[in-house]
């Protein structure tokens, strides 16, 4: 994962709504949330949902996809580990090469 494609992922989840929005999915599991669902465990009005859903989805972070007259919203988890991994991958790197040096 470069660091554009991580930044635009990170910027996806820089509101409160929507982190509210992806840590639902996330609780809600591979199962995935209708639009309704999520409405009712979020609290968010409709066409505020919307915008944000798509915000998400425009990232990669929530997949969508048709099932009769429902959409279904489902987080991405292969990608939302990129971006832990990402951004915990160089984790104490500095550390351990400042043991490294001083041993």
């Amino acid at each position: 994962m470069q660091n554009e494609e991580a930044s635009q992922g990170f910027a996806a989840m820089g509101s409160e709504a929507r982190l509210d929005v992806l840590r639902c999915l996330v609780r809600a599991g591979r199962d995935g949330l209708t639009i309704g669902a999520i409405q009712d465990r979020t609290g968010i009005a409709p066409s505020t949902l919307a915008h944000h859903l798509k915000f998400l989805t425009a990232a990669g972070l929530v997949i969508q996809h048709k099932q009769g007259r429902s959409v279904i919203n489902r987080a991405d988890y292969d990608r939302l580990e990129a971006l832990a991994g990402f951004i915990l991958n160089e984790c104490c790197a500095d550390e351990t090469r400042k043991v490294a040096n001083d041993g």
